[in-house]
């Protein structure tokens, strides 16, 4: 049963280890990781993956190439290629690979977060799942547990606690 245990406790904090590295270390070489939540650049970037973008001078990207940005008027943020350059007013018209027709209106070179470097498939639902609830609840109390665990497993069990005059 000890087994079980301490084979379950390690495979929850690889689990948490992987989870942590997917999202940390790529921000520490200047990418930031964003969840596929819709089918419009697929196969390219699937709906799922974990798509990681670094930043880019909007004045540089050319048609062709991915680009991520902020909606116009919203929190959101799409990914999808360039299709027009317009530097006299400074924006991109845009469209997604599986889309049959060009966004709706321009993206703006102030809303270019950046362009995709490379994407893990499947790894976003993770990430998706862990962000909100009920996943978070859930990683919480597996993280509280975990600590307990290790805490209790720690203790001395079954043994006589020892007076000054038994040391002697």
């Amino acid at each position: 049963m000890k087994r079980i245990g301490a084979s379950l406790g390690a495979l929850a904090a690889l689990a948490c280890v992987l989870l942590a590295v997917a999202l940390a270390a790529p921000r520490v070489l200047g990418l930031t990781p964003f969840v596929v939540l819709s089918g419009s650049m697929e196969p390219t970037y699937p709906v799922g993956s974990l798509v990681y973008v670094r930043s880019v001078d909007a004045s540089e990207l050319r048609v062709g190439d991915p680009v991520t940005f902020t909606l116009e008027g919203r929190e959101a943020v799409a990914t999808h290629r360039v299709i027009e350059v317009d530097a006299e007013s400074a924006s991109l018209r845009t469209q997604g690979d599986a889309n049959d027709e060009p966004d709706g209106s321009p993206v703006q070179f102030v809303s270019v977060i950046g362009s995709p470097a490379f994407c893990v498939p499947l790894v976003g639902y993770a990430v998706s799942w862990v962000s909100r609830p009920p996943g978070l609840f859930v990683v919480a109390a597996a993280i509280a547990c975990l600590f307990v665990w290790a805490l209790v497993s720690s203790r001395p069990f079954g043994r006589k606690a020892r007076s000054a005059r038994d040391v002697a």
